[in-house]
């Protein structure tokens, strides 16, 4: 099975060697430039623009015909605001005539213009007849293209888990999808499901998931390269709350419009694992997914109620719909049993990180101030948004609970984004590096690159300090 084929997709760059139409992606600068060593629009495609008044405002197009009438080649705009640029390209496959192109450019890389045609290829047509266009992109001879495709699949992947609604992708259809990515790798999966989660020691995943008429699982994927023993690993977690109705104190059916993606987390946590055993990366990879369905049902765990962690630590629900938290402790708390080199975990967890940072930016919550670093460099390099709210320790005496060691939602409604990482940070204490991100894993308003929907946060970026971890080892 091929990459393409794992995740329903045909690749939408055309075959090395392709005879393809070029579109100039240019700046409102450059119709004002003559060519530079021979390259851009020529004579006769700068004055066709002129008289057709193209100014090269971001995402406009203009077909350029021959001398035949037929179309020759096209101008692209990127507009003056190199923020809006790098996945600009993301708007050619919609807007380009059925056939193979190239973008010539000096405003940016191979690599832009080939993950943002990628990304900005994306359709979610699971449940319509659409069909792709046609349009294919021949990229530069320097574009690494392998990795270009893994991170479009990474991301198609992402968007297509968050978008499935939950009657397709309930806690077990996710067992089912990463079963499936996991053998495609050939990696080692198991599940803890149902009651085998008391067994087990896993009581605060099925006091979330026990409602459900589908059972609560936790979900462990085991890969590292054949033949080799890494000297890196890595531990992943991902927050699998297939739907989230708020539990008892319920939420309101605006609250609930996008609780499909609730399970953005490991949904997110799997493309970044599809990327590494993409790569073959020398890495020893765990990946964990609680996945639960938050219901409601005579046996739903209820405000008030106290539960004994697995790391023994007991926890008082004063809001059964701070659910994510409860299902990431005891998953953390069991990867903490064997620390890695490093440990990431994503979850759409608050909606203060949204209020803190809005829809584009990924918060995350390290103590470790040489992972952040090289956070903060991957994601300028990658164009992969995220910014570090700190763990402020000032505020973790907000989840003392009267009955028991803390509660899973400190009222007052303030920093909640800092509370819920200091939550999480009680069941991390050995583990060295560890990172929490809370993600969004939505897009709100199109974008040249990305639809309205699901989405993939951070990953590209957390995929870079990964292979460089690994090949400095």
């Amino acid at each position: 099975m091929t990459l393409h084929q794992f995740i329903e997709r045909p690749s939408v760059f055309a075959a090395e060697g392709t005879v393809a139409k070029t579109v100039y992606a240019v700046t409102p600068a450059d119709l004002d430039a003559a060519q530079v060593n021979g390259k851009g629009p020529d004579a006769a495609a700068l004055a066709w623009a002129k008289a057709a008044g193209f100014a090269a405002e971001a995402g406009s197009l203009l077909l350029v015909p021959g001398a035949d009438g037929a179309v020759k080649s096209a101008l692209f705009g990127l507009g003056g605001n190199p923020a809006e640029q790098p996945f600009a390209a993301g708007r050619l496959s919609k807007l380009l005539p059925a056939g193979d192109w190239q973008v010539e450019t000096t405003a940016l890389t191979g690599e832009q213009v080939a993950l943002g045609f990628a990304l900005g290829a994306y359709t979610f047509a699971r449940y319509r007849s659409d069909k792709q266009k046609g349009v294919r992109l021949l990229p530069s001879p320097a574009t690494d293209r392998a990795d270009v495709e893994r991170k479009a699949a990474a991301v198609t992947l992402v968007r297509d888990l968050v978008n499935i609604p939950t009657n397709d992708m309930g806690p077990a259809d996710l067992e089912q999808a990463f079963r499936a990515l996991g053998e495609h790798y050939g990696a080692t999966v198991t599940a803890i499901v149902g009651d085998e989660l008391l067994k087990q020691n896993f009581p605060l995943i099925h006091a979330v998931g026990r409602a459900s008429t589908t059972p609560p699982r936790l979900l462990e994927m085991r890969w590292s390269p054949k033949g080799k023993k890494p000297a890196r690993s890595i531990t992943l977690v991902g927050k699998g709350v297939c739907f989230d109705t708020g539990g008892l104190d319920i939420k309101t059916a605006a609250g609930m419009g996008l609780m499909k993606k609730d399970m953005g987390g490991a949904a997110n946590v799997m493309g970044l694992a599809l990327m590494i055993m993409d790569a073959g990366l020398d890495i020893d990879l765990r990946v964990l997914v609680p996945a639960v369905e938050n219901s409601i049902a005579g046996d739903a765990f209820r405000p008030g109620d106290i539960y004994k962690s697995r790391k023994g630590i007991t926890v008082q629900i004063d809001n059964t719909d701070a659910e994510g938290r409860l299902v990431l402790a005891d998953a953390l708390a069991y990867a903490d049993e064997t620390p890695s080199d490093l440990m990431i975990d994503m979850a759409t967890l608050t909606g203060a990180a949204r209020v803190a940072l809005g829809a584009d930016l990924a918060p995350y919550f390290t103590d470790d101030e040489a992972l952040s670093a090289r956070l903060g460099k991957a994601s300028a390099e990658e164009t992969d948004p995220m910014w570090r709210l700190p763990l402020w320790m000032g505020y973790d005496k907000d989840l003392r609970s009267r009955a028991a060691d803390i509660t899973n939602a400190p009222g007052g409604g303030m920093a909640g984004a800092i509370t819920a990482a200091l939550f999480l940070k009680r069941f991390v204490t050995e583990t060295k590096s560890w990172a929490h991100f809370d993600i969004y894993a939505w897009v709100p308003a199109e974008k040249p690159h990305a639809p309205v929907g699901g989405e993939a946060f951070a990953i590209r970026a957390l995929y870079g300090v990964i292979r460089d971890m690994a090949a400095k080892a």
